[in-house]
């Protein structure tokens, strides 16, 4: 690790310095596609169909360890997530297992995974096969928390549209059916419906068309939403009372309606507890700032497509703190802490860490056992419960 950490944090800063969104992040994409061959792993650059995702492999023992890279910015906002901080580390910790994978009987695993924050590139490439030969998939993301298995959230990502008729708001607002009007009522129901909603269900959204002129009433409007719960089953309930307040706008003005799905629903995370003992382990040597679990299960988290990664493939998920001054993430000043002493810290702690986890798993023969054991019976399509 020490050889290559300058190398590392180079990455770090160069995809951070150019943020690119979902599916678009070709030159990060490339970025480290071209490190790793460059490195010795036999790269396959497009895979699943999608241009920028890329498997950057080394060895072929039987214990596949994935180390997924995530590298997508947020629209307007830039690597205000850290996914640089993600692309690096996982970069690292792929350079460090290469060193002991004959040794350790390991295939080790760079997965450039696109579009986490907008479209679910992990859960398109986990139905396209990607994650087929997979027997371990981790990651680490930067937070201002340390976590070793933060409780994510399952998300679902939604579209209305209303559609009225237009007309002079003053010489005929009798012939006008109001779009906007529509997505008034909705918004107002969604509101009214938070009073009752389940332990971790939250709803946010934005206006995404509300009309053209004020002189015109609006015909076309739309708005996306985001649904967040506990798990895809409160998700489930969450997402049938939200299209009933989409619904009642269009009752309440006589305006049609359509809802669509923007991305595939995201599950929540579910934490091999082997790994994140393990894990705990290696991040406690480095002298991280670590809490209890119970302090870990009570804090705020968000959402990601390694939700429905780890329902499949025992999976390691743990956010690593960075200091950014009391930000959060998906703030700028996040997004300018990702490239700080502290940032560059995380880029090197998390891909050790992650390396360590992986070899410890490798070499307890007990763990390798269990872990070949899950991937064999999820092959013949037989797959017990990945935890």
């Amino acid at each position: 690790m020490e050889k290559h950490s300058e190398e590392l944090l180079e990455i770090s800063r160069s995809i951070h310095a150019n943020p690119e969104t979902a599916f678009s992040e070709h030159r990060s994409a490339a970025l480290l596609a071209d490190f790793l061959a460059a490195r010795g792993f036999a790269v396959e650059r497009g895979a699943a169909g999608l241009e920028t995702a890329f498997v950057a492999r080394y060895g072929d023992g039987p214990l596949a360890v994935a180390l997924c890279a995530e590298y997508d910015a947020l629209p307007g906002m830039g690597h205000a997530c850290g996914h640089n901080v993600i692309a690096a580390a996982s970069t690292g910790a792929g350079l460090a297992l290469r060193e002991v994978a004959d040794r350790l009987g390991l295939t080790v695993m760079v997965v450039g995974t696109p579009a986490e924050e907008d479209g679910g590139g992990k859960l398109i490439m986990l139905e396209r096969g990607v994650f087929d030969e997979v027997s371990v998939a981790m990651m680490v993301h930067p937070a201002p928390e340390e976590n070793c298995a933060p409780r994510s959230l399952a998300i679902a990502d939604l579209q209305v549209r209303y559609t009225g008729r237009a007309t002079h708001p003053a010489l005929s607002p009798e012939l006008g059916v109001n779009a906007a009007d529509a997505l008034t009522v909705a918004q107002v129901a969604i509101g009214l419906a938070r009073q009752h909603f389940e332990e971790r269900q939250m709803v946010h959204g934005i206006v995404t068309r509300g009309g053209d002129s004020p002189n015109v009433v609006a015909d076309d409007t739309a708005a996306r939403y985001y649904l967040r719960a506990g798990d895809l089953s409160s998700l489930h309930r969450l997402e049938s009372r939200v299209r009933s307040c989409f619904e009642a706008g269009a009752v309440a003005t006589g305006c049609g309606h359509e809802v669509t799905e923007v991305s595939p629903a995201y599950a929540e995370l579910r934490h091999d507890p082997w790994l994140v003992a393990a894990y705990r382990d290696a991040a406690r040597e480095l002298g991280r700032p670590l809490v209890s679990p119970e302090a870990e299960a009570a804090m705020a988290t968000g959402s990601t497509d390694m939700g429905n990664v780890s329902r499949v493939v025992p999976s390691l998920h743990p956010t690593i703190a960075i200091d950014g001054g009391g930000a959060v993430n998906h703030q700028p000043e996040f997004a300018a802490a990702c490239v700080s002493p502290s940032a560059d810290r995380a880029v090197l702690d998390g891909a050790l860490a992650l390396a360590w986890t992986a070899a410890q798993a490798a070499s307890d023969e007990a763990q390798r056992d269990r872990l070949l054991a899950l991937h064999a019976a999820r092959r013949a399509g037989t797959p017990p419960d990945a935890r």
